[in-house]
């Protein structure tokens, strides 16, 4: 199911609601703007378009914590963490060409439409980028088979080092799971990307979400004392 289409039909212009922001404190918020804004921007403006593919989990972790659902992103050549995509130069493509001439490269067996559209941000930094989002729920069959697919794909081994699932829940330590995985260095807009789809999908509830990115800003004294303990 396309992501516009699940979200209804889009208002008349001029009767637009406010955009949504992430909201989640100690995440910098980015500058968000319309599609039909991001396509009036000039030639001195490049826009980036990345990939969120996702599937419902019924599974279990050690038979007791829902996995609730299965959300792609790669291991890139730098050892940042990001999402399938890449620029596209709007001289020659348009935003779902461009992405899914990408995609292909380094995923091979998935097209996206307009209907996955999610957001279009502002980057921040010196380079003028919009950044533009699109996520596509599938089956957990189907994100499988990506998975394989992945594997076997012109940039695997080079600008792409692997697929990884993202873990949306949080263990009893408070840093199992989804806080130990936001610790982790992500490239650009990745981060905030992941943290807005997951919010804007209803994914993980935005306390949650909130609690995640708290416990990766705590001292990790523990960790440290066992280290310690270790040596």
């Amino acid at each position: 199911v396309g992501t516009m289409a699940a979200m209804g039909p889009l208002p008349a212009m001029g009767t637009l609601p406010p955009l949504p922001t992430l909201g989640v404190p100690g995440v910098p918020e980015l500058k968000p703007l319309t599609r039909y804004e991001a396509m009036r921007l000039g030639p001195g403006w490049s826009h980036s378009c990345h990939a969120m593919l996702y599937a419902p989990n019924p599974g279990m972790l050690f038979g007791r914590i829902p996995l609730r659902y299965a959300v792609l992103m790669q291991m890139r050549f730098d050892g940042l963490l990001g999402f399938p995509g890449g620029f596209v130069d709007r001289r020659y493509w348009s935003l779902e060409d461009g992405l899914n001439r990408v995609l292909g490269l380094g995923l091979g067996c998935v097209r996206l439409t307009e209907a996955d559209y999610l957001c279009s941000h502002l980057t921040e930094g010196p380079h003028r980028v919009v950044a533009h989002f699109y996520a596509r729920q599938l089956t957990l069959e189907e994100l499988h088979t990506i998975e394989i697919s992945a594997v076997h794909s012109r940039d695997h081994g080079m600008e792409v080092m692997g697929m990884v699932r993202v873990p949306l829940y949080t263990q009893k330590d408070r840093m199992g799971g989804l806080p130990n995985f936001l610790a982790n260095s992500f490239v650009g807009t990745a981060k905030f990307q992941l943290l807005f789809a997951l919010k804007i999908l209803n994914m993980v509830p935005e306390e949650k979400l909130a609690e995640a990115v708290a416990a990766t800003q705590r001292p990790k004294k523990a960790a440290i004392d066992q280290a310690g303990g270790a040596g």
